[in-house]
């Protein structure tokens, strides 16, 4: 059967999608009395406008990226993993325990052990409903989500009864050490001599996602476990036939799943907090799911995503401060708008497009 287009694939449908989402956004908005032409400009000036637009906006998209890429693994593998919100809280844990380990002298020793302690933690709490999943036929769905929760509790309590700092109230740990302080945007820029907004969270976990996202692609389409992943998440009878252990796929793609979601803890935990709170996700894990349905499961789409929806976050903050009729809600209304017209509803734009162009092509044949 012909098929589209690479590039109509991955570009032009997600870019029709997304133009949908913005006019019936701006038709929500023109109904609640505003000027949809001035929010999508504050939205947009708020999130690229200026360096502290970027700032956000770039901080936001890299964990976005990390989550996005975790569900992209797992989807290659036809496997729906939402647990990420849980694994990337847990990730956080084993960033904040390794950066409290040791009076660390600086960041660059900091930064691989950190990485490890993210990845390793948020893959130990994938492991368990992979193997549930991979031996006892639970549903990846209902475990994963139901390993949020359980996070969640894992979380409070720790920072209530075993890692609170001592003498104090709130539910966080003490201070990290200098020495594991990440460089932020600020420093980068001014050691080449370029201005940049002094209080902006981007820091230097930009570049482990963007490095992630390289690996990921390789390791899908340029190895051999990438190829047994796609395989399986094709067909997994065929994978069996072709001597594929479906328990051994399950549990290294899950591995990988929730290594890549713990290490969304760096950004969060020890780039901008420098300390762990009860809820560093803040909801980056189930935004994640977006991000990969919309990137189609590449990397490379999941990166244009992740910085897609981080321009949504920031500029729909600014929006909020700007114009007080939208509220907090109207914002989740519109990113739920990007979310229904690039996931839900993308057959509605595919199929469409699809005929049209295979009816060009005999055309032109």
């Amino acid at each position: 059967m012909e098929k589209m287009p690479k590039w109509v694939d991955i570009a032009l449908i997600p870019l029709i999608n997304l133009f949908l989402a913005l006019v019936v956004s701006g038709l929500v908005v023109l109904y609640i009395g505003e000027d949809p032409f001035e929010a999508i400009s504050i939205m947009v000036n708020g999130a690229i406008g200026s360096t502290y637009g970027w700032g956000y906006t770039l901080y936001y998209a890299t964990n976005f990226i990390f989550t996005g890429l975790a569900v992209a693994v797992s989807f290659q593998a036809k496997l729906f993993n939402i647990g990420g919100e849980g694994q990337a809280a847990i990730g956080g844990l084993g960033v904040a325990l390794v950066c409290l380990a040791i009076p660390w002298p600086h960041w660059t020793m900091a930064l691989p052990f950190a990485v490890i302690g993210g990845a390793v933690f948020g893959a130990a709490w994938a492991a368990i409903p992979a193997f549930l999943q991979a031996t006892r036929g639970s549903h990846i769905v209902i475990t994963t989500i139901m390993f949020n929760f359980i996070a969640s509790a894992v979380m409070v309590y720790l920072l209530v009864n075993v890692l609170k700092k001592p003498g104090s109230m709130a539910p966080e740990t003490a201070r990290f050490p200098e020495g594991a302080f990440l460089p932020k945007a600020y420093d980068m820029a001014s050691a080449v001599g370029l201005p940049f907004s002094r209080s902006a969270p981007l820091n230097v976990t930009f570049f482990v996602a963007l490095l992630c996202c390289v690996l990921v692609y390789l390791l899908l389409w340029h190895t051999r476990l990438g190829y047994q992943i796609r395989a399986f998440g094709h067909s997994e009878p065929a994978a069996r036939y072709a001597g594929i252990s479906p328990v051994k796929i399950t549990m290294i793609t899950m591995l990988i799943s929730g290594g890549l979601a713990g290490l969304m803890g760096i950004n969060a935990v020890m780039g901008e907090a420098q300390r762990l709170v009860t809820d560093p996700v803040q909801g980056a894990g189930f935004v994640g799911i977006a991000v990969a349905l919309m990137g189609r499961s590449h990397p490379l789409g999941v990166f244009l995503a992740g910085l897609l929806f981080g321009m949504l976050y920031q500029g729909g903050g600014e929006l909020e401060f700007e114009i007080p009729a939208i509220s907090r809600e109207m914002i989740l209304v519109i990113q739920a708008l990007v979310i229904l017209f690039t996931g839900a509803l993308d057959n509605m734009i595919r199929m469409p497009v699809e005929r049209l162009f295979l009816r060009m092509r005999k055309g032109s044949a």
